[in-house]
């Protein structure tokens, strides 16, 4: 993952920022319920994963499904999927696996979401057949779509189907840098009840903008293949149990790295100190076991 790649990860100020006000508030507004965690990687393919798969691996994502409870599906963004191709990941995955899979480029690339209701409704479509599988859909926006192309995006948002949860995804600074426009833009979320991702990585440090708009943090963490991606991850561990204790009901967070071959370790890591935290017991990457050490 190039996005927010930077030459020397080391002058980088990792801290993670203060909570944006509203947060509290909107998490104040949430039932107490158990606390469904998914952590896992964006892809499984063996050639990203060097080392993760045993020898003589013959599926990989059903092997993959074995080890974490969750996927970052980028595959549907390169391409529609269908419903035969749906139901043949889902059926490779065990009960409780969730998929999220982003939403075509035709939609958020290519047509920049003018006109893209029949598109969204086969999307919505295809991926409906996950199922229970289906952990949340997410709309990823070009780096250069911008707040004045709002009116696209609110009656996208609008008119996408309420059963499919979703949440969403916007890159370009001009979001963050003006706090009238982040309001409005989150406030829409919020009454659409969708999710704001957040996004930790080293070259755009806006993205942490901490607004939640429900009670599910979506964190889509990148890694820099540097030693600090251990202590970046710690120190996400205290703002979810601030967050839980405010009514946090779901955390989905997914590791990326630039360049992906360590990511189910940096993952495995992240597991082991949620499971420990909130006393669950999410399964550690039988891999991460063996080889012990991440870098």
């Amino acid at each position: 993952m190039k996005f927010g790649k930077v030459a020397h990860p080391e002058t980088i100020d990792f801290t993670l920022p203060k909570d944006n006000p509203e947060t509290s508030r909107v998490l104040g507004l949430a039932k107490k319920t158990d606390f469904e965690v998914a952590v896992g990687c964006a892809k499984w393919n063996r050639t990203d994963l060097k080392g993760f798969y045993p020898k003589g691996t013959k599926d990989e994502l059903a092997y993959y499904a074995t080890q974490f409870n969750c996927i970052e599906l980028n595959a549907t963004f390169y391409k529609m999927p269908d419903w035969k191709q749906v139901k043949t990941w889902k059926d490779k995955t065990p009960p409780g696996f969730k998929f999220f899979p982003k939403l075509t480029n035709t939609i958020s690339h290519y047509k920049r979401l003018t006109d893209v209701q029949p598109e969204v409704e086969e999307f919505c479509n295809a991926i409906s057949n996950f199922d229970d599988r289906l952990g949340m859909a997410f709309l990823q926006l070009h780096d250069n779509f911008k707040p004045r192309d709002f009116d696209r995006l609110e009656k996208m948002l609008t008119h996408f189907p309420k059963e499919i949860p979703l949440a969403v995804e916007v890159r370009n600074e001009e979001w963050f840098a003006d706090k009238t426009i982040l309001k409005k833009y989150t406030r829409l979320l919020e009454e659409l009840g969708r999710t704001n991702i957040i996004v930790d990585t080293a070259g755009r440090r806006d993205l942490l903008h901490m607004r939640l708009t429900g009670p599910v943090a979506f964190i889509r963490y990148v890694g820099a293949n540097h030693p600090s991606d251990v202590d970046r991850l710690n120190d996400w561990i205290p703002r979810i149990k601030k967050w839980r204790k405010q009514g946090l009901q779901k955390l989905y967070f997914f590791v990326h790295q630039n360049v992906e071959l360590e990511s189910p370790l940096l993952a495995a890591h992240f597991i082991r100190s949620v499971n420990k935290t909130f006393g669950l017991s999410l399964k550690i990457p039988d891999k991460a076991n063996e080889q012990g050490s991440l870098f």
